[in-house]
């Protein structure tokens, strides 16, 4: 009897059908009567976004192996799942240089205020020579400080300073020697970076230390020409706080890719200020890096169900608990 899967988000169809050689996929919706209808009998879990937590759990008696298609994962109760013998696993690397890519860019649109004079000139506004009002800042040869010097963080520090000729600072849990020397790269503790950084990209992962830690304190030891940019996750800015900054001038200009809840209130203060540009969560949103992601998530998900240690497990402690439950099966099997 094949093992059930339930798929609960969207995936390319050809990942689909390689799950579907050998499992009973059920694709279904969080909430949906499908998805809790599957929920007791299903093994694995794959899609992105889930809060994967006891309330799920306890209702998954069976269930092996949480596939996550995201680099990040704070989604998933990683203690629970570890407890419990369930392997979790994400989709890191992949969509590294791509999420790079997309951070660069925001950081480049944002002190060229190019979202801002594209409506510009849609708008008809354009008549002539543009004055001062409407002037950017320039990207080249400014400093950066990076919060979070994981491979995000590092690809972003790469594209600044090779393509850019900006300094680089930063900021993280453990000194990366390799980076300060690739990068020439200097570590800072947290208030230094920000008072002397042009440009503050937060790259840090969520985690209970790092909800919010970016609040009025910290946008007051700013420079008043910095430009903010988060690529990480809303949880780790005070929003209100941020808000204020823009609005009083503590700060020039904020680039945001990710928001405290997404998607955004369509009444939310940011919308409307027109220095913060904002963008719909899309660090890895490229067909090509979304079909690597899904791709990687399902040879997790085979892996893991085959007994085997998936590529990207996450929580590797759970492997002990994990393989004696997979014995037991087999063993029962061929009974």
């Amino acid at each position: 009897m094949k093992k059930q899967v339930i798929v609960y988000s969207a995936m390319p169809n050809e990942c689909v059908a390689e799950l579907e050689k050998q499992f009973d996929v059920v694709t279904a919706a969080p909430g949906s009567p499908d998805f809790e209808q599957a929920l007791p009998f299903a093994s694995g879990l794959i899609g992105s976004g889930l809060s994967v937590d006891p309330a799920i759990l306890n209702r998954a008696p069976s269930l092996k192996v949480v596939s996550n298609i995201s680099a990040g994962y704070d989604n998933l109760d990683i203690g629970e799942l570890t407890r419990r013998g369930i392997l979790a696993t994400n989709t890191p690397d992949v969509l590294t240089e791509t999420t790079a890519d997309a951070i660069f860019g925001l950081l480049i649109s944002t002190a060229r205020r190019i979202p801002e004079l594209d409506r510009y000139v849609k708008e008809g506004s354009w008549t002539g020579k543009i004055g001062k009002a409407m002037f950017g800042v320039d990207v080249h040869g400014k400093t950066l400080g990076i919060i979070g010097m994981g491979k995000i963080g590092q690809a972003v520090a790469e594209r600044a300073r090779f393509g850019f000729r900006m300094e680089i600072l930063y900021h993280n849990r453990t000194r990366r020697p390799k980076a300060e020397e690739k990068l020439d790269a200097t570590y800072l503790d947290l208030d230094g970076l920000l008072r002397k950084s042009d440009f503050i990209c937060l790259m840090a992962p969520q985690t209970p230390e790092t909800i919010r830690m970016i609040g009025t304190r910290e946008f007051g030891m700013m420079k008043t020409s910095a430009i903010f940019i988060n690529g990480s996750r809303g949880a780790l800015v005070d929003e209100t706080a941020l808000v204020e900054a823009l609005k009083s001038g503590k700060i020039l200009a904020a680039g945001l890719d990710v928001f405290e809840k997404e998607p955004i209130d369509k009444s939310h203060q940011l919308l409307s200020m027109p220095n913060a540009v904002t963008l719909p969560h899309i660090g890895s949103a490229t067909s090509e890096t979304r079909l690597e992601m899904a791709r990687l998530a399902v040879q997790n998900l085979i892996t893991g169900l085959s007994g085997k240690t998936p590529p990207s497990l996450i929580n590797p402690e759970a492997k002990q608990s994990h393989n004696a439950t997979f014995s037991y099966e087999q063993s029962s099997n061929l009974r």
